[in-house]
C-alpha cells in the first residue's frame, strides 16, 4: 500500500495574465502564489515523505521551496521530466481568450483523448508519461507517503485514471493552484482520498500517512473527532 499526495503548483504569473504557459521559461509565482507557497509550509507541516518527485519547471520549484527549507531536509527529492507540464507546442504563451476561438478548442474540451497540440504532444501522450511517473513513485522503496508536484492537466489525468474515467471525461475534474489531492494505491488499485483541497492541511486521519485495510472494506470509519455527541461520548 502507498499514499501519494499530489500538489499543483501555486498561482503563477501566467495564471494572472490568463496565458497558457506550457513549458515557457521564466514563469514563476505571482504574489498570490508566493502567499500560497508560504501557506503550504503549515498546510503540509512536518508530514514526512519518503520521496518527492517534482516537475522541472520553475513554478513547481518555487511552490515547494518554502516547505523544503522548513521541513524537507530529510526527504529525497527527484526532478522528473515525465510530470512536466503538457507540451502545448505553438499554443504555449498564447492567451486563453485567443485560444478559445480556435476550432481545436472544442476538441480539447469534448474529446481530449484526440487532441494533438500543434508542434506539441497529445494529451494521451501526457497521461501515459504521467502514469509512468506515478507508478514509479508508487513502487519506490519505503512505506511512507510520497509527494508529486506537478501541473493541473497532469494531475487531472492521474485522478481520472484513479477513478477509472476515460481521458475524455477529465475536464470534469478541477485542480486549483496550490491544491492537495491524495490517492492511495494497493496492488494496482487506486482510491481517491482527497480532491482539490485548497485550504486544508495534511493532518487528521485521512492524511496521516497510515493506510488501513479497514478503510477499504465497508467504507472509512471516519474521524473520531466528528463522531462525538454533545455529551462528549462517541456515537
Amino acid at each position: 500500500m502507498a499514499r501519494i499526495v499530489l500538489l499543483r503548483h501555486a498561482h503563477s504569473t501566467a495564471n494572472s495574465k490568463s496565458i497558457l504557459a506550457g513549458r515557457t521559461a521564466g514563469v514563476g509565482l505571482s504574489e498570490s502564489g508566493k502567499s500560497q507557497a508560504a501557506d503550504l509550509v503549515h498546510r503540509i507541516g512536518d508530514y514526512g515523505f519518503d520521496l518527492i518527485a517534482t516537475s522541472p519547471l520553475q513554478r513547481c520549484h518555487e511552490t515547494l521551496a518554502p516547505w523544503m527549507v522548513s521541513h524537507g531536509a530529510k526527504s529525497q527529492l527527484v526532478i522528473d521530466e515525465e510530470i512536466s507540464e503538457v507540451d502545448y507546442g505553438s499554443w504555449s504563451g498564447k492567451s486563453l481568450v485567443s485560444l478559445r476561438k480556435k476550432a481545436l478548442w472544442k476538441v480539447v474540451q469534448r474529446h481530449p483523448s484526440q487532441m494533438q497540440f500543434p508542434d506539441g504532444e497529445s494529451l494521451l501522450e501526457m497521461q501515459n508519461r504521467a502514469l509512468r511517473a506515478f507508478y514509479r513513485l508508487d513502487s519506490a522503496k519505503g512505506k511512507g507517503p510520497r509527494l508529486l508536484v506537478s501541473h493541473g492537466d497532469v494531475i487531472k489525468s492521474l485522478v481520472a485514471h484513479a477513478l477509472g474515467m476515460h481521458l475524455d471525461s477529465f475536464q470534469k475534474i478541477v485542480i486549483d493552484p496550490a491544491s492537495l489531492t491524495i490517492i492511495d494505491t494497493d496492488d494496482g488499485t487506486s482510491r481517491l482520498v482527497r480532491l482539490n483541497d485548497v485550504s486544508g492541511s495534511l493532518k487528521g486521519k485521512d492524511a496521516s500517512g497510515k493506510i488501513s485495510v479497514a478503510d477499504a472494506l465497508g467504507g472509512s470509519i471516519g474521524n473520531s473527532k466528528t463522531l462525538r455527541s454533545k455529551s462528549g461520548k462517541k456515537k
